[in-house]
């Protein structure tokens, strides 16, 4: 079995995504397909995949967690391991390209909202609890997340920001106690609205000031990105490294880690022929972020047309294709790794910040067509390598050493 890379090594990953069946795959699961995949990611020179299991075959019952389908997903870490893959578990699923998936005890004549309701919350966190049960001690884990984007459910279960912080720290607690101490991360992650949307009820605050670290989804759909500048343009290639700064500037802990989760060449935003530049742009300039663990592409493997209602762009986002021949994205990606992995350069510190001056109901300033994201870029563009500061701190001396800042800039 592979050694898992040092600690302090930047880590490149993929979300898994299993080329028969899709996440369908579960209601059937076979390990040896599971297997194949897997090698395919490990031969790219990758070190880690994201997994998701389906939130109503884990749960079916409020109060009953299926030791069958939490077996499954250990087994598919013990094959990720065997394959030299670490392995952060994604726990309620919850969403997933587009489609959303609630047990029926949550919907139709025994509906509850997920984020408010106190049985609901507590079997979700039954649930992380139980997995991190199952999962600790695992060689190869690296961690026990919340769930997939679970912002992405706000629209059918309207919550407050004063809500969202305790459900979150009512499941944060609840993996962590299933795991153990030190057993492994515990984290959750959000979609960009919670980085761009004026008054969303997941927060910027939360995202960067709750679990072990930051997760960061940054996709150039997102506040039409790549059809606003472009899909070879220094918006869209730099976006990531963009969104790993902004992270950073609300954490409270100048050390916070962030990680880059998910990011992806979706087709027609980065057609196919600019994908493997795009790649190879994304990866190179958010290595240059002092607080970056890693980066975590989307996805390993296409959807197989045969399945029906995907959005178009939903099915072309692997680096192999539906069939398991890997794309031209695959190969710039896997050289790419193999390029930064052999020039480990810490990246010197990011001594100008720009100052950040928005509230939750100005939160878009800071997205695609904002005026202090057009701002940053504008600086990148220049040869400056920007770090963001808010402005309830531009004025403490103590944060911005920490920071290894010296120089601020205005919009």
């Amino acid at each position: 079995m592979d050694t898992p890379p040092p600690a302090s090594a930047l880590r490149f990953g993929v979300n898994y995504t299993p080329r028969r069946g899709w996440f369908h795959a579960w209601h059937d699961f076979d390990p040896g397909l599971a297997r194949e995949d897997l090698a395919q990611i490990a031969g790219l020179g990758l070190d880690h995949v994201r997994v998701f299991h389906l939130w109503p075959l884990l749960q079916p019952n409020r109060t009953l967690v299926r030791a069958s389908a939490v077996d499954q997903l250990v087994r598919l870490v013990d094959l990720a391991g065997e394959c030299g893959l670490d392995v952060l578990v994604d726990g309620v699923q919850g969403h997933l390209s587009s489609f959303d998936f609630y047990p029926e005890w949550t919907r139709s004549w025994h509906h509850r909202n997920v984020f408010t309701d106190p049985e609901a919350v507590e079997a979700q966190a039954l649930l992380l609890h139980t997995l991190g049960r199952a999962l600790s001690g695992h060689p190869r884990l690296i961690g026990l997340q919340l769930g997939n984007e679970l912002n992405n459910l706000v629209e059918h279960n309207p919550v407050s920001p004063a809500e969202v912080d305790h459900y979150l720290d009512t499941l944060l607690a609840a993996a962590r106690d299933g795991l153990g101490a030190d057993a492994g991360l515990v984290t959750h992650s959000a979609y960009d609205a919670a980085w761009y949307g004026d008054d969303h009820p997941f927060t910027p605050q939360a995202a960067a000031r709750k679990g072990d670290l930051t997760t960061v989804h940054p996709w150039v759909f997102s506040a039409d990105c790549a059809r606003r500048y472009g899909p070879r343009s220094p918006q869209v290639h730099h976006l990531a490294e963009y969104g790993t700064e902004l992270a950073a500037a609300y954490a409270t802990d100048p050390a916070r880690p962030v990680w880059v989760q998910e990011t992806g060449a979706p087709e027609p935003h980065i057609p196919a022929a600019d994908a493997p530049d795009f790649a190879r742009a994304t990866l190179r300039n958010a290595a240059g972020c002092a607080r970056l663990w890693g980066v975590t592409w989307w996805c390993s493997h296409d959807v197989d047309r045969a399945l029906a209602d995907f959005p178009e762009l939903e099915y072309t986002l692997g680096l192999f294709d539906s069939t398991g021949r890997p794309k031209p994205i695959a190969d710039a990606l896997s050289a790419t790794v193999a390029e930064l992995r052999a020039a480990p350069a810490p990246a010197p510190p990011r001594t100008t910040a720009l100052v950040l001056d928005c509230t939750p109901s100005t939160r878009s300033v800071s997205g695609p067509g904002g005026a202090f994201f057009e701002a940053w870029m504008r600086l990148r563009q220049e040869g400056v390598r920007p770090a963001v500061v808010l402005a309830e701190r531009a004025q403490d001396p103590s944060h911005l050493a920490a920071r290894g800042i010296t120089e601020l800039l205005k919009v």
